[in-house]
């Protein structure tokens, strides 16, 4: 029998996770076992909850091959989300506690377990669910009912895994952490097969924290920081001032530079815009911040026209009348320097060009 999924098995994995995140809004997310960083590719775009992303995976070299993909885009500065967002990188074991690991809403273990050492899952239990601790915890695992399914397959999917789960020993593992650490557990899978009886490709348990049950707090003293940052980046947020104003002030010259080609357009010196009046003063421009005000954009950004006033007082490149009631374009030699400014800092931010081979388990040996 010939199995190929569609979407591949590894992007229904990452899919289902997106699709909680979506659901459940968490604000951190550690993606456990993350090797080259795919999965955190692809939560780095959902920054509507989404707040810092971090990684864990023993394998520095799996870390590397990717990691400045996760770099912020150039959209990125251009137009600054709402929220900030932070990705991390570490190389480390998850068998080992690492204070940087506390705190988290959402642990992800995307077929990470069966690479592990039967005595290592013991210990893996522990500082997911007893150390770490987090809200909720994405766990998938290959399925071995599911293997007589595969085509030309003896033994196990990989010839790293250790070991490999029936839905009966999964559950048996599952329950068992629920009741030691105060966990609820929902058993679902993805990858599914015309043979419903064998179930699903990749199983997966669902675990989240009850709030009513007590969790066992371990007391045991903890050492200093045993993983190794290997990235850190912080992408650019409107909660940081200075991008703020930075990115209000680009919106106002943007929009007051809109208005004074169409002025020149139309060939008028002296008459405005709906009785309004744009004129131009040597090498600048002046434009009523009424029409600057009237931009969506701008609109989005400040709470109303006093507030954008006071942000525009602040920032030399733009400047207000007597009345407070234009707007001073830069002069073109101004603005030609700050073009090649901004072009210099731009390419402090280029991103390295990033290999985007994916490496899958079972997927890969068969296509």
């Amino acid at each position: 029998m010939d199995v190929r999924f569609s979407p591949p098995l590894f992007m229904q994995r990452y899919q289902f996770v997106i699709e909680f995140v979506k659901k459940f809004a968490p604000r951190k997310v550690m993606d456990v076992g993350c090797a080259d960083c795919s999965l955190l590719s692809k939560l780095k775009f959902h920054r509507h909850c989404v707040e810092l992303l971090a990684g864990v995976d023993i394998d520095c070299a799996a870390i590397r091959q990717r990691m400045h993909a996760l770099a912020p885009l150039t959209c990125d500065y251009l137009q600054p989300a709402s929220r900030p967002l932070t990705i991390e990188l570490y190389q480390g074991s998850v068998t080992e506690r690492e204070p940087c690991t506390r705190g988290f809403d959402l642990v992800t273990c995307i077929e990470l377990i069966e690479h592990l050492e039967p005595w290592e899952v013991e210990r893996f239990s522990d500082v997911v669910f007893g150390y770490m601790a987090p809200r909720a915890v994405i766990v998938s695992t290959p399925n071995a009912e599911f293997n007589t399914l595969l085509p030309g397959l003896t033994g196990f999917r990989h010839k790293d895994h250790k070991f490999e789960w029936s839905r009966a020993e999964f559950n048996t593992w599952a329950l068992g952490i629920c009741w030691r650490y105060g966990y609820t557990v929902d058993f679902t899978g993805v990858g599914e097969a015309q043979d419903s009886s064998v179930g699903f490709c990749s199983q997966i348990g669902v675990f989240q924290r009850h709030p009513e049950l007590n969790v066992p707090v371990n007391n045991t003293p903890v050492e200093a920081t045993v993983y190794r940052l290997l990235y850190k980046v912080v992408y650019p947020s409107l909660q940081d001032n200075n991008i703020f104003h930075r990115t209000l002030v680009s919106e106002v010259i943007y929009r007051a530079e809109c208005l004074r080609r169409a002025w020149e357009e139309e060939e008028e010196e002296e008459e405005g815009v709906a009785g309004q009046t744009v004129y131009r003063c040597g090498r600048s421009v002046h434009v009523p911040l009424l029409r600057v005000w009237a931009c969506p954009r701008v609109q989005a950004l400040c709470a109303d026209l006093h507030h954008l006033q006071e942000v525009l007082l602040g920032d030399s490149r733009v400047q207000l009348d007597a009345n407070g009631g234009a707007v001073v374009l830069p002069g073109d030699e101004q603005e030609g320097e700050e073009e090649e400014e901004e072009d210099c800092g731009r390419e402090e931010f280029a991103m390295r060009p990033a290999k985007c081979n994916i490496e899958e388990d079972w997927d890969a040996e068969i296509g």
